[in-house]
């Protein structure tokens, strides 16, 4: 869902993400990255997400993973085109249309190097699928499992 796992020029959402300064501001504008729906995105949120962000070693940690410059981090996390082609598992591949974090392109890549695979693409939706389309969400992931286990 939403996944890197191919070569892109990192998005500004993304690096906003990975780059997070922590504040109240901060945080409500990455909220608004992450969600097409801005009715999802409130004060409430924003100020429980923030206080989350500044819980004692969160930031820290979090600044540590990704330090700029960040697009080595996105070329770390790819894999190659010969060992994503080489998956023979049944997969699943879910992206929001409207995604401003991971390009959707990901998963057009993903879909076309991986044989057993199926996209998904909710429109009016941005990185949070799970969130911003629940019901169907759910729905998808239920019936996927349930053929994969049958």
């Amino acid at each position: 869902m939403g996944a890197v796992g191919v070569p892109f020029p990192i998005s500004p959402g993304l690096d906003a993400v990975w780059g997070y300064e922590p504040s109240l501001e901060s945080m409500r504008k990455l909220l608004d990255i992450f969600a097409y729906d801005r009715s999802l995105v409130n004060d409430e949120l924003a100020d429980l997400r923030y206080r989350a962000s500044i819980r004692p070693g969160f930031q820290e940690s979090f600044a540590a993973m990704f330090p700029a410059p960040r697009q080595r981090w996105v070329d770390a996390l790819a894999s190659s085109e010969a060992d994503i082609r080489a998956i023979r598992h049944e997969t699943l591949i879910i992206h929001g249309r409207d995604d401003r974090v991971i390009p959707l392109s990901n998963a057009l890549t993903l879909v076309e190097w991986i044989d057993r695979s199926q996209l998904h693409v909710f429109g009016k939706c941005g990185h949070w699928v799970q969130i911003e389309h629940a019901g169907r969400f759910v729905k998808l992931l239920a019936g996927f499992f349930g053929e994969t286990a049958a």
